[in-house]
């Protein structure tokens, strides 16, 4: 049997079934993310627990990166009776503005343990690189 100590939960969860949203002290669904910068590329990892990879979509349009992810229900039966049911399900995206400097033709996007790790170049113009420096020819003097 599970306990729960939280007294506001019930009341969120019957104000989100009496009003359609979710009550004053509840968080709303979200992909909680990490982006950084590794040498030569552009990290982004979104939590995505319970979602099964076949139910997880990217798209790029221009400079938008769009990830959209469903959390299905559990499979239920006659003998199945859900004790507690608190995980969101249902349909959950987020959209990046990428910058020019990624190569978004190259996105490499892995899943593992529920999170889904997407690797972006950087391109190569936006690498620094070193600009050779020509020397200035001898002034030549003129004489008057």
């Amino acid at each position: 049997m599970l306990m729960r100590t939280d007294p506001f939960r019930d009341f969120d969860r019957f104000a989100q079934q009496v009003f359609g949203s979710t009550g004053t002290w509840s968080k709303p669904a979200v992909m909680p993310m990490d982006a950084y910068r590794a040498g030569d590329e552009f990290v982004v990892c979104f939590d995505l627990p319970g979602v099964d990879p076949s139910a997880i979509e990217l798209d790029v349009e221009r400079n938008v990166l769009t990830v959209k992810a469903e959390r299905r229900p559990l499979p239920s039966g006659d003998d199945v009776q859900m004790q507690v049911s608190e995980r969101p399900l249902g349909v959950f995206s987020r959209q990046l503005f990428l910058g020019d400097t990624l190569d978004t033709e190259h996105i490499d996007a892995a899943y593992d343990a529920g999170v889904l790790t997407l690797r972006i170049p950087i391109a190569e113009k936006a690498k620094p690189r070193r600009i050779a420096i020509s020397q200035a020819e001898e002034r030549k003097e003129i004489k008057a």
